[in-house]
């Protein structure tokens, strides 16, 4: 199993998780290899070349970039197509638009 998080403009979410359903890859009723797909704003502290699109934090006391952070479990062969394709979705047409990290997952385990 792999764990995916990308973190990507919050503007590029909707395109991103509509280009998952359309691809099937994320269809739980059709036995998917995307398991649980989770959403969150997030604030990353670093500098970017685009000004505008800064914010300054009270809480942290410093610029930060507001993004959404996209979280999925997948099996392994399914890995490489979903990154693929939430970068090409996720492209905000910046010199940087976000990043995707692949983990391996030693185990999952469901709550019953």
């Amino acid at each position: 199993m792999k764990e995916i998080k990308a973190f990507i403009h919050p503007h590029r979410t909707a395109a991103v998780i509509q280009a998952l359903r359309e691809s099937g890859a994320c269809d739980a009723q059709a036995g998917a290899a995307c398991i649980h797909i989770a959403i969150s704003q997030v604030q990353c502290v670093h500098a970017t070349s685009d000004s505008t699109q800064q914010h300054y934090s009270v809480e942290l006391g410093e610029p930060v970039v507001l993004q959404t952070k996209l979280e999925l479990v997948c099996e392994d062969d399914a890995a490489d197509a979903l990154v693929d394709l939430i970068v090409r979705n996720g492209h905000a047409r910046q010199p940087c638009s976000g990043w995707v990290h692949v983990s391996t997952l030693d185990r999952r385990v469901p709550i019953l």
